[in-house]
């Protein structure tokens, strides 16, 4: 199915008009859903970036940009019920903007092959691991999806954890404790090469350990020329005490993940209909 500039352009409408019915209430609340708002701009950008680099072609990039456009949608709604963005403490945000999207029929101008392709890969943006009985072309979606959206949480945080005004917020935080100490369990994810299992998150150290540990998460060579070029992990382990736990954990990672785990380069490797279209 043809996805033209046009239905990009309708689908963004109906975004920025859905999240404007939940912007109401105090400053804080205000400012939380603007930055999901942004969040989900700067995603837009990074996947489009990415998957230029990679070759994509127009409507490789179209659909890109519409599982980036949707995939923190059940964010909205998330903060409006339960004021936090800690799905441990609400629901599953993935799943919540896959409910969001059915009831409000974004996609249906879509085929039903191509709403599935669409709200699976939203729906596994934030699992710790992806499934293994997936298509290739899902698995490569949401492994894009991945990557964008972890080089935007990147910036938000490492925005947020060098800010002036000192002036925390839960939101961001999780709401954890800004404690000394550090989850022991977390070290052990970490120092065995895991991506951390968000239970064992105790406080903001904890928090920030996780962050840096996303780099055994990241799939493709220009996500990881990003993560480079912008000194991420540096900025997050600057704010992390200096402990020698933390500069033995944080060499490691640092020496031993310099290849992004896949290597897919254009989705040419992936099956198309007779009309160059990707099959689902």
């Amino acid at each position: 199915m043809e996805v033209d500039k046009q239905i990009i352009k309708n689908l963004k409408a109906w975004f920025f008009n859905y999240f404007q019915t939940l912007k109401h209430g105090d400053k804080n609340f205000q400012e939380n859903i603007s930055l999901k708002e942004k969040h989900t701009v700067k995603v837009c950008k990074e996947i489009l970036n990415i998957g230029k680099q990679l070759e994509l072609n127009d409507y490789e990039l179209r659909l890109s940009e519409i599982i980036a456009l949707f995939h923190d949608i059940g964010r909205f709604e998330q903060y409006a019920r339960y004021k936090t963005f800690f799905d441990g403490k609400s629901e599953n945000h993935a799943e919540l903007g896959v409910r969001v999207l059915k009831e409000n029929k974004v996609l249906n101008r879509f085929d039903e092959s191509m709403q599935s392709l669409i709200l699976r890969t939203i729906s596994y943006h934030n699992r710790a691991a992806l499934p293994e009985d997936e298509t290739d072309t899902c698995l490569f979606f949401s492994r894009l999806l991945r990557d964008a959206d972890k080089l935007d949480i990147w910036r938000v945080v490492t925005d947020y954890y060098n800010r002036n005004n000192g002036k925390r917020n839960g939101a961001i935080e999780l709401g954890l404790p800004d404690t000394a100490c550090f989850s022991d369990e977390v070290y052990q994810d970490l120092i065995n090469k895991r991506i951390v299992d968000i239970k064992h998150l105790q406080n903001l150290n904890d928090f920030k350990l996780l962050q840096i540990g996303w780099i055994f998460d990241i799939n493709f060579t220009p996500t990881f020329k990003s993560i480079k070029k912008r000194h991420y992990l540096e900025m997050i382990r600057h704010v992390l005490p200096e402990l020698k736990k933390f500069s033995i954990l944080y060499k490691s990672i640092f020496t031993k993940r310099l290849l992004p785990l896949t290597k897919l380069s254009s989705l040419q490797l992936f099956p198309r209909n007779r009309d160059g279209y990707l099959s689902f």
